[in-house]
């Protein structure tokens, strides 16, 4: 067991965070990574103990186009003020790693500039992919190389070359010695030569006992990348869009099946293989702003935190905030905080309890870094699942409906469950629970005995009071369901072989896929879960839920 097996991340994007300016003129030093030593306070009273920040390093413009690896960036500060920020996270139990940008440098990078000066006769010329002197480029250069993503000023590194990899993982022997690091997120790792991940992993084991390397990749086998001989973890790209499009889809078989998928490949129980899981980046929109019904914002956050893998929060989610693309810049995804405007948010902002309540449950359960997954109940609108370790049990239900749910479910070999984040206490009757699962919110059961006390850690209903449903949205779906109901009490007595009862459900179920073709296309798969329920109270649960 490793400490970033029972970790809870926060992740800054710094110049954004700071409001540092989007240019460096590299004329001066601003000290503002002083600025976050209050959110270290912050990081922790909400029960994060690992922090992901990144980039640091000197770079013209977003941080992704290094200009010197050795220096923090000036916008941000000096070298001391990183040594003096890291000391404080580990003086508050609050590992760190670092954003680790070694597919590409900038072209302001010492190399590149010096292929720039002396072209065929620079000693660096091979230290980058595929320089062609007969070539050119927009910079009008008078040659042209490989870059990440179709962007001259992300000049792609060759990690084939042994100079190239030496002067990385010296790099990475620096920033330990200098600033003493916990580990490094790989950028760009999807697209990264596996021989240099492995001198990379062959370096952490030397530099650190634990030091973790996480990489950065949308999708694919992540057994390629997470393995023994390569990286510890890779981002977890498909879960985090399973979990806000399950909810925004109202179709929780999305994400069970991604975590079936992600089973495949080992990645639950008390084995190594723990993805980094996230709801939003700096690379995507923010979570709040994803889901159509905000008050997902709770089952969303409860599965983040109790299915396998290791949770990530971005700075600024915890609180809620908003952040879209915008003409495909990604500014307001990173914007500037002032923390004295978030200062008194644990108190205040019920989406960040819900946040710091999550975190203390993850904590306290073992289970759920360490347990195995076991799949217990599934619908489109219902989920839940068990986390189990050592001869322990927890289960974790969530509902993505607008009316409240009951789940009988199996549990593990105790006298009674509760609630950790509602209080409420089920008894255990022939090894089932029968747990009520309020309208859009979760819950993570964990097994108590009888004359023990366990105090909730907070409501996930607390939620409701930062989300501004509109009761009259969607008015076009909601007069399409009338429209097809009243034509079903029409029509109910021309179905055939059909009684009165029959022609309402027949004409339920084809209001409830008429409007489902409204709001998007119908895979044959969600038109059978209709016509397969044939119970009235919950079709006109399912009619009612259309808003």
């Amino acid at each position: 067991m490793a400490w970033y097996d029972e970790s809870i991340f926060y992740h800054i994007y710094p110049l954004g965070l700071l409001g540092a300016p989007m240019e460096n003129k590299y004329d001066q030093v601003t000290h503002r990574l002083r600025e976050l030593k209050p959110w270290v306070d912050h990081i922790k009273a909400i029960g994060c103990n690992a922090l992901y920040i990144g980039p640091l390093f000197e770079s013209v413009g977003h941080g992704y186009e290094t200009t010197d690896y050795r220096k923090l960036d000036s916008r941000l500060g000096d070298n001391e003020d990183l040594k003096e920020f890291v000391k404080q996270c580990h003086d508050n139990g609050i590992r760190v790693i670092l954003d680790g940008v070694f597919n590409h440098t900038g072209r302001d990078f010492f190399a590149f500039k010096d292929i720039k000066e002396h072209r065929e006769n620079s000693r660096y010329k091979d230290w980058y992919c595929n320089v062609n002197f007969w070539g050119n480029n927009e910079y009008n250069d008078g040659f042209s190389y490989d870059n990440w993503g179709g962007y001259n000023l992300l000049v792609k590194l060759n990690q084939r070359n042994p100079e190239v990899k030496d002067y990385i993982c010296d790099t990475i022997r620096f920033w330990v010695s200098e600033f003493d690091i916990d580990g490094l997120r790989l950028d760009a790792a999807d697209v990264l030569d596996f021989d240099f991940m492995k001198a990379l992993r062959n370096v952490a084991n030397e530099v650190k006992p634990d030091f973790w390397l996480m990489g950065e990749v949308i999708h694919g086998d992540y057994t390629r990348w997470v393995n023994e001989g390569t990286l510890h973890s890779v981002t977890n790209y498909v879960m985090h869009k399973g979990l806000y499009s399950g909810h925004n889809e109202h179709n929780y078989f999305e994400i069970a099946h991604t975590q079936r998928r992600l089973e495949g490949m080992g990645s639950s129980g008390s084995g190594r293989f723990k993805l980094y899981n996230f709801v939003d980046n700096h690379d995507v929109e923010r979570i709040y702003t994803k889901l159509y019904n905000k008050a997902h914002f709770t089952p969303v956050h409860v599965l983040l935190y109790t299915l396998p893998g290791i949770p990530s929060i971005y700075y600024g989610s915890e609180f809620a905030i908003e952040g879209r693309k915008e003409r495909g810049s990604d500014a307001s995804l990173r914007p500037y905080l002032n923390y004295e405007d978030y200062k008194d948010a644990i108190n205040n902002n019920p989406a960040t309890k819900l946040i710091a309540a999550l975190g203390k449950i993850r904590k306290e359960n073992p289970e759920l870094s360490y347990g195995d997954y076991n799949e217990l109940w599934l619908r489109n609108r219902q989920y839940a699942f068990s986390r189990n370790y050592n001869g322990r049990s927890i289960v974790v239900t969530v509902n993505n409906d607008d009316c409240e749910s009951w789940m009988n479910l199996p549990a593990g070999n105790t006298e009674e469950y509760m609630g950790a984040l509602s209080g409420e206490r089920v008894p255990v009757n022939n090894g089932q629970i029968n747990v009520r699962v309020n309208a859009n919110s979760g819950e993570i059961w964990v097994p108590v005995s009888k004359d023990e006390k366990i105090e909730p850690k907070g409501a996930p209903e607390e939620i409701k009071e930062i989300v501004n449903v509109q009761e009259n949205a969607k008015e076009e779906v909601q007069e399409a369901v009338k429209e097809n109901v009243q034509e079903t009490v029409k029509t109910e007595t021309a179905v055939s072989k059909g009684s009165y009862e029959d022609g309402i459900i027949a004409g339920l179920q084809e209001a409830i896929i008429a409007i489902m073709e409204k709001n998007g296309p119908v895979t044959d798969q969600m038109r059978r879960d209709v016509l397969n329920n044939t119970h009235h109270d919950s079709l006109i649960t399912w009619v009612k839920s259309f808003r």
